[in-house]
């Protein structure tokens, strides 16, 4: 943002003596100095900023400028509904592949019916959801009073965006940007059999162990389905356009466009073919024929001419599910070889009958040259007679429609046999299977209404940065949670929640594009394991961009998360409890940023690379954050802190979440702002924490009234963190409480003096 004006600087009034902080005055209207951010562009993400202006002094007795800023940001809302609206229309086609996948034995299609009859129901309970969404006028953002209310937890809580803006007289201006937003999790539903993490592992766990008829597939196996099944809705229209193209050139009798029509055919074709190599085709036919009445398939396979695979291990004992495909002796394993060589086949005949016309309409125009000079050629002069330009069209018609032909029945059968893999899914458990997609579509959608908001952010921020936009289409952007959430009670379940959001956040690719209109706010397209967020920019921003983001280069992110408990909580959690899941989280996440580390140093330009190790030592910081890792500390702040500054080196997107947003991300975010100052901007030592009171205080805001809370409209609500205690008075209500009480102090009483 802009810096502040000179003229603010004569309304800064401090009171050293009496070690009040030096807080100019607080504002609800963004800077007035900002030009060169395009606040136009912001704005349209942003709202309802609320300020402070303050002034402290450096160690050289100067003084800096700090200009705090929260801003609510509409993609709370907007984010959830594009992303149910896909979700509903991904689920009604699947539905209507069921519907299509032709006759089952009476074992599968009452299957399906009862498959199909909850996926309906679901689909149905998104359309309300959406529905409500929609209603919704109010707020832009979500207050932590609401996290349990049904038509709203797909919105995050309190997603706000937290800048500090620093000026100071010798250094360069410079933003710090945290987004602040309560941890993704599937509040209305509970926490009462854990979160995410130990859901998935246990269904998947009795999914593979228990007996039942159906026929197990990976969750690998069940993604590749969902994947080749996504290529071929995208590929076989594609295919179909170009086709169409070629006909049209040929029409035309112009070899050059020709040429072009027939290398984007074979390009889109050659992936069409690849997409059906896997194995997992194959064995998803011979799944889908045993499971026809009698075995039988509708269209009666081809006499065979030889066998060249032998079929899968044999079938387990009766009433237990398969591990595999069982063989039938008259199913014909090399059928599907046939028919999907025959695309191929297709290809390479049109290929060839364009070389021949090229080749034909090129020698009869040397033939027309050299009849001038007398010099023809009977054999060529036969040929173009006997083929006249005219039957360009003719000619390549009927092998397009071959093609065509070809290509349909390849979709046909694979289509049905990967619809049948993803009946498997639901086949099992059908109830808590649609539940946790729920769960997890509900934690996603949480999550990445985050991320987009600050990927919008920083590449306004940063748009001019040459580096950083290299760095962006080359490797990625790193993007950092930091995670205040004890291991203890529901927090537990809400922090397993918040690791597979955060992880699946890894399905997630931006594509920059220039705006049409007024228009900005982002569009997600795409399937549930993978998403596409388009990023609309105006014309004059989208110009300064690379021309390799410019032709739609997809933009990655590495999504990371470090969780360290802080409240009284994770003091019996460490204690008397478990923090397993807090060291495993930490230590799989260490690995992720280790390895985005090594990427970057690899596919960055060498003189990038040499200046920007002169300027940070990230490989002795990553060090250190193994090290404090490994140590297993209690309640070891120094993990957040040093993975926040290599998130901040590596030019990464910051978040910083609790279970509200509220109190424990407040104070992690002004401590760091003040950490800020001191490290990088020359904060005088004796005001270190004079700055941070200044930041939290309620008196730097004058009386505070309701409207002051964080959730409608202030910076921070920093309530004294004693508020967490219960006064001995109110357990005197109840005999239970106050025997619990006696109990814990007891217990702590010991442990301190032990």
């Amino acid at each position: 943002m802009g810096e502040i004006e000179d003229g603010e600087a004569d309304h800064i009034t401090t009171d050293v003596q009496a070690q009040k902080c030096a807080l100019v005055c607080e504002c609800t209207a963004p800077e007035s100095v900002s030009g060169k951010d395009n606040l136009p562009f912001l704005n349209a993400v942003l709202k309802n900023p609320v300020c402070k202006l303050y002034r402290f002094p450096t160690s050289d007795n100067k003084w800096m400028r700090i200009r705090e800023q929260m801003s609510e940001s509409i993609l709370s809302f907007h984010i959830p509904k594009e992303l149910i609206s896909l979700h509903i229309k991904e689920d009604l086609c699947r539905n209507q592949e069921l519907k299509e996948l032709g006759e089952l034995s009476p074992h599968w299609d009452n299957l399906r019916k009862n498959v199909l009859t909850h996926c309906d129901q679901m689909v149905n309970m998104y359309q309300d959801i959406l529905t409500e969404l929609s209603k919704e006028t109010g707020s832009s953002f979500k207050s932590s009073s609401s996290k349990g209310e049904k038509t709203l937890e797909f919105v995050p809580i309190n997603l706000h965006l937290q800048r500090m803006h620093v000026h100071t007289p010798q250094l360069k201006d410079a933003l710090y940007d945290v987004i602040t937003v309560g941890a993704p999790a599937a509040h209305f539903q509970g926490f009462k059999n854990g979160g995410l993490r130990k859901l998935l592992h246990r269904f998947e766990t009795e999914r593979r162990n228990t007996g039942y008829q159906f026929i197990y597939y990976s969750p690998e196996n069940t993604a590749k389905a969902k994947e080749v099944l996504s290529n071929i809705n995208q590929l076989q229209p594609l295919i179909a356009t170009h086709a169409d193209l070629l006909l049209n050139s040929a029409s035309q009798h112009s070899p050059d466009s020709l040429k072009n029509s027939l290398k984007m055919l074979s390009e889109k074709t050659e992936l069409f073919v690849h997409a059906f190599k896997d194995q997992l085709v194959r064995s998803a036919l011979l799944a889908l024929y045993t499971a026809r009445p009698g075995g039988v398939l509708n269209k009666p396979p081809s006499p065979k001419n030889s066998t060249e695979e032998s079929c899968p291990q044999d079938p387990p004992p009766p009433m237990r599910r398969q591990d595999s495909i069982p063989h039938h002796s008259d199913y014909d394993e090399e059928e599907w070889d046939r028919v999907w060589a025959n695309v191929g086949k297709s290809l390479n005949c049109v290929i060839a009958m364009v070389d021949k016309l090229i080749d034909r309409d090129g020698a009869s125009e040397g033939s027309s040259g050299s009849s001038r000079d007398g010099e023809k050629q009977p054999s060529v002069v036969d040929s173009v007679i006997s083929h006249p330009r005219e039957d360009w069209y003719e000619q390549l018609y009927p092998l397009i429609l071959t093609l065509k032909d070809c290509m349909g029945e390849v979709v046909s059968r694979a289509k049905q046999s990967l619809t049948f893999v993803l009946l498997q899914e639901l086949a099992y458990s059908l109830p808590q299977c649609l539940m946790l997609t729920l769960r997890r579509d509900v934690v996603f959608s949480q999550a990445l209404a985050g991320l987009v908001c600050g990927f919008i952010i920083k590449l306004h921020t940063s748009l001019h940065d040459p580096g950083f936009l290299q760095q962006l289409h080359t490797v990625g952007l790193i993007v950092q949670y930091e995670g205040l959430l004890s291991t203890y009670s529901d927090e537990i379940g809400m922090l397993e929640d918040m690791a597979v959001g955060v992880s699946d956040l890894k399905k997630v690719a931006f594509k920059i594009i220039e705006a049409k209109s007024n228009d900005v706010l982002p569009v997600i397209t795409g399937r549930r394991e993978h998403y596409v967020v388009e990023v609309k920019l105006p014309a004059r921003m989208f110009e300064s961009l690379p021309l390799q983001i410019k032709e739609g280069q997809l933009l990655h992110v590495y999504p990371v998360l470090f969780n360290v408990g802080i409240n009284e909580q994770q003091t019996l959690a460490e204690r008397f409890g478990d923090v397993s899941l807090q060291e495993s989280i930490n230590q799989e996440n260490f690995e992720l940023l280790k390895e985005y580390y090594t990427t970057f140093m690899e596919k960055m330009p060498p003189d990038y690379i040499s200046q920007f190790q002169e300027q940070h030592d990230l490989k002795g910081l990553l060090e250190n954050l193994h090290q404090n890792i490994q140590a297993k500390k209690r309640k070891n702040v120094e993990i957040m802190w040093l993975a926040a500054t290599i998130c901040r080196k590596l030019n990464g997107i910051r978040f910083t979440c609790c279970k509200s947003a509220k109190d424990r991300t407040s104070m992690s975010v002004t401590l760091e702002q003040c950490a800020i100052l001191r490290d990088e901007h020359q904060l005088h030592k004796d005001f270190f924490i004079r700055a941070l009171d200044c930041m939290r205080s309620r008196q730097t805001q004058g009386a505070l009234n309701e409207s002051d809370d964080p959730e409608t409209g202030c910076l921070s609500d920093n309530k004294p963190t004693s508020r967490h205690f219960y006064p001995v008075a109110l357990l005197l209500v109840s005999s239970h409480l106050l025997v619990v009480w006696l109990i814990l102090s007891l217990a702590l009483l010991l442990a301190k003096y032990q």
